[in-house]
């Protein structure tokens, strides 16, 4: 199970714990210390993949043109879509937060909170990105195996030729 998964399915235990029959939180304050935890986790799971996610989403959009239709999942289009409008969103915000909070100092209430605004501003995509992610490893691997417009086609019998009798 992926980190983000984890993150996810503790939230969704916690949430499920801590919430009435309609969803209200019995402790506002609480249930908000721990949604801003879930986001700050969320953030950190998608850090390392950052530099890399647009390659990937690239690749996986090349391959899932070339593959044959009758190997293509029909939600993977949708899912690509899902992703790259997320991560267009998470540039975004990315932007914005590094503008703004070059004027705040770390450590102080005032960063905290505009970073806690920011994780939590980020959250929904970056949990499309945990919910929609495995796309673009199922799309590698039927890539993979797809057969290749490079590989020949397999050999035919030999004809064999006879020379003409006279």
């Amino acid at each position: 199970m992926s980190e983000s998964a984890k993150i996810l399915e503790a939230w969704d235990f916690y949430s499920d714990e801590h919430t009435d029959l309609d969803g209200w939180p019995h402790d506002e304050l609480a249930y908000g210390l721990r949604a801003s935890q879930r986001d700050a986790d969320t953030m950190s799971a998608f850090e390392p993949l950052q530099a890399g996610v647009r390659h990937l989403l690239a690749t996986a959009e090349v391959q899932l043109v070339r593959l044959p239709a009758n190997t293509a999942q029909s939600r993977w289009v949708y899912q690509l879509g899902v992703l790259r409008s997320a991560l267009d969103q998470l540039d975004e915000l990315r932007d914005e937060w590094l503008e703004n909070s070059s004027t705040l100092r770390p450590g102080t209430a005032e960063f905290d909170n505009a970073l806690a605004l920011h994780q939590a501003e980020s959250w929904s995509y970056l949990d499309d990105w945990a919910s929609h992610g495995h796309a673009l490893r199922e799309i590698n691997t039927a890539a993979r195996g797809a057969p290749s417009s490079l590989t020949p086609a397999p050999a035919l019998a030999p004809v064999r030729r006879t020379a003409a009798r006279k």
